[in-house]
């Protein structure tokens, strides 16, 4: 019994070093900021990185000469089914987090395990906008034509898509409103690879300011204060 119990312990304290250390790089690492990279056009075409404060999304125009948006992510996919929204916010995350988190409170103990370790499938929350806001919670970066063609590829990439290539909705009610709606992705999240990295990188393929790797949106937010 002796020899079970430093057993456990061992394992206890392993298991809580690494939360630790976790938390330590999640801190740190985010400081190291991957430079912008100017392609030498002009920046012409607005984004936006916007979080609720656990997802961060990339928000962008609906639909300009380079791409419409509503073609792929109808708008009659969402409850209001209006036409007129001018904006729309993408991320990538944990299919039960999306679903049953819509903020830290509602955070469950077996959703978190899930996403932490590769358990769970994955999804794109797409959300239209008529306005936005800019704010702290909210950050405008202008960026260039050739640079948006490269953040529409990312992520699109990253939707999965049905036989005839079109994105596949997931029928839910736990939608945050009437304008946004989920659909089936690529990839496993994890507690390396979270939404908020996925955002990061997305910045990182349009050639933006970003940090070196962050699990969390403030490693984003910091570099655009």
């Amino acid at each position: 019994m002796k020899k079970m119990g430093i057993l456990v312990l061992k394992i206890l304290g392993m298991i809580l070093g690494i939360i630790i250390l976790y938390i330590i790089l999640g801190f740190f690492i985010p400081f190291i900021q991957v430079s912008e990279k100017s392609d030498g056009q002009k920046k012409e075409i607005p984004i936006y990185i916007y979080t609720n404060g656990v997802h961060t999304d990339i928000v962008m125009p609906v639909k300009n000469d380079l791409q419409d948006w509503s073609l792929k992510i109808p708008f009659s996919n969402t409850i209001s089914k209006r036409t007129t929204y001018k904006f729309i916010g993408i991320g990538w995350g944990d299919k039960g987090f999306y679903l049953d988190t819509p903020t830290w409170a509602d955070l469950k103990f077996s959703t978190a395990i899930k996403a932490a370790f590769w358990m769970s499938e994955s999804a794109m929350h797409c959300t239209y906008y008529e306005t936005i806001s800019k704010g702290d919670d909210c950050k405008e970066i202008m960026i260039s034509r050739e640079q948006y063609k490269k953040l529409v590829k990312f992520i699109e990439d990253k939707f999965d898509t049905d036989q005839n290539g079109k994105c596949i909705l997931i029928p839910t009610n736990a939608v945050y409103g009437d304008n946004d709606a989920f659909y089936d992705a690529k990839g496993k999240y994890s507690f390396l690879n979270t939404c908020n990295t996925w955002a990061n990188n997305g910045l990182k393929a349009a050639g933006q300011k970003a940090a070196l790797w962050t699990p969390s949106d403030y490693g984003i937010f910091l570099h655009y204060k």
